[in-house]
């Protein structure tokens, strides 16, 4: 059933029904998993929490945006405490369309002006809107609706204002004919006579919503002989975790300690919880690549690199990209997916590479080695699923992910669109087919890698991304054993093990078009900037 209409429903049960308040999604998701059937959204309560007054000092789009938030953090109705109407008639009608848009199941407006006044605040005016222009805001809201269930309450502030019963009543009366679903009579009296007074001449004839914030001691059943439809308790959650915060703040002020509040405050897991973050890590198994497997990365990172000035003092890798150095903007897309376990293996300025959460391995060599001597030292990284990669290239996302997705032993990404530049070496690549976009990439392996293909046999050029599953970590670790027992292994490049993997096991390949970067170059360094 949709939200508005069970709060229609409530309204119209022939019970007493109860709406709490709440002011953010947090608090929704607590009123709903308390039981309660509906939620006020209360404007004194949201604006409290937005550190405003309650007079309209929040935008009524700000005040949106929070109740979008609770309402896609439950699956209870919203009755938002709409104040005035944010303005006049054409305000209504856009903030009906907007909380329609929000699955918000109906709006309460009161009938004073704009900017409202809180209606318990002493010694502020409480000047009433007229009642034939404020019957037009209600017309206005039911011609906008299109959800015929929406919810309209009128609120009547006769008696806030210091009129009388026969004042409350008149406008009562005139909002029901102008179509309000329900009727809010309130009082700031600390006993129910208003009530009571208005009841005995209303006569049933129509919904009414009580607050009794300031009669709070009398009980709920004499409600229900009155006849009242609905009871919201309108700001007890802001109140309640107002004087908490205050207690728990000025504790830990004075002990300069936690051991004092600990006990008395929720856990971190209940924040999670309510937060709904094991439903996250259960839709993590099946929308990420690495669902269900456990990926490792090695990031291949102790090259001092040829930039002049900009490499200096600090390895190539730490150059910055969009406010981020390289190493962490690659890190952080092999987060994204699910890849937390990563190792950097270092060696030009090591200490410099010092981020939290990644291992690292040395290869203080890193001046007269290759990278393949850094994968070697790396070895016992190489596990069931890992990817590898070179730590200065730029790629987007979606490359990773199809790597991810490839179900090959070992894949090593190729750009088809490769560039013979004489002043820069290249991992150029022969395959067994050339780049077919039709085909995309299906069936394609390696043939031999080296940076002196001849240009006729060239197919594209390896990036320096690949992984390796189970079976192919251990022939990628066999590999390199055997490889480690030549005289000039620590000259040797990842294109030395390809071609020497390819003799007993194929490698797959996976082209790509563009969307890479090796940043070689201050034009590679601006170039992937700009990406």
């Amino acid at each position: 059933m949709k939200k508005s209409a069970c709060l229609k429903r409530m309204l119209q049960s022939g019970q007493l029904e109860f709406l709490m308040e709440a002011h953010n999604g947090l608090s929704a998701k607590i009123v709903e998993e308390t039981g309660f059937k509906g939620i006020w959204g209360s404007g004194l309560s949201i604006s409290a929490a937005l550190g405003v007054r309650d007079n309209n000092e929040a935008s009524w789009t700000q005040v949106i945006d929070v109740l979008e938030f609770m309402s896609d953090a439950t699956s209870i109705p919203i009755l938002l405490d709409g104040d005035t109407g944010y303005g006049n008639f054409n305000n209504m009608r856009r903030l009906v369309k907007k909380l329609e848009q929000r699955d918000i199941a109906g709006v309460c407006i009161e009938d004073k002006l704009f900017p409202k006044t809180n209606s318990f605040i002493a010694g502020e005016a409480q000047p009433l809107a007229d009642i034939d222009e404020f019957c037009g805001k209600i017309k206005a809201a039911r011609d906008t609706q299109k959800d015929p269930d929406f919810v309209i309450v009128a609120r009547v502030e006769a008696f806030i204002a210091g009129w009388g019963l026969d004042e409350a009543l008149r406008r009562a009366e005139a909002y029901r004919l102008a179509g309000a679903d329900a009727i809010l009579i309130h009082s700031k009296k600390s006993n129910p006579s208003d009530i009571e007074s208005f009841m005995q001449e209303w006569g049933n004839r129509h919904p009414v919503i009580i607050v009794p914030t300031k009669y709070y001691s009398t009980p709920v059943d004499y409600f229900r002989q009155l006849g009242i439809s609905m009871v919201i308790w309108a700001n007890h959650n802001i109140r309640a975790s107002v004087q908490t915060m205050q207690d728990t703040s000025k504790k830990i002020f004075e002990e300069q300690s936690l051991t004092g509040v600990e006990e008395n405050i929720v856990t971190v897991s209940e924040i999670f919880r309510l937060q709904g973050a094991e439903e996250l890590q259960q839709a993590e198994k099946i929308y990420l690549p690495t669902a269900g497997k456990q990926v490792n990365s090695i990031i291949l990172a102790a090259s001092q690199g040829h930039l002049g000035k900009l490499t200096h003092s600090k390895p190539k890798t730490l150059l910055m990209l969009h406010n981020k150095t390289l190493l962490e903007t690659l890190i952080e897309k092999l987060n994204k997916v699910g890849i937390k376990d990563v190792t950097v293996v270092r060696g030009f300025e090591k200490n410099k590479i010092n981020f939290l959460n990644i291992a690292t391995v040395d290869n203080d060599l890193y001046a007269e080695t290759k990278e393949l001597y850094s994968l070697f030292l790396a070895k016992d990284k190489i596990k069931d699923n890992t990817v590898i990669s070179y730590g200065d290239i730029v790629f987007r996302s979606y490359i990773l992910n199809d790597l991810l997705n490839d179900s090959n032993d070992i894949t090593i990404i190729v750009s088809a669109d490769a560039v013979i530049d004489p002043n820069k070496e290249k991992d150029f690549v022969r395959a067994s087919k050339p780049y077919n976009k039709e085909l995309y990439s299906e069936g394609v392996f390696l043939k031999e890698a080296s940076t002196g293909l001849d240009q006729s046999l060239i197919n594209g050029e390896f990036i320096g991304l690949w992984k390796v599953s189970g079976k192919g970590s251990r022939i990628v670790k066999d590999a390199l054993d055997r490889l480690s027992m030549l005289q000039d292994f620590k000259q040797m490049t990842t294109n030395h093990l390809l071609n020497e993997i390819v003799k007993e096991h194929p490698v797959a390949i996976k082209y790509i078009q563009g969307s890479w970067i090796d940043v070689d170059t201050l034009v590679d360094l601006h170039q992937a900037d700009e990406m």
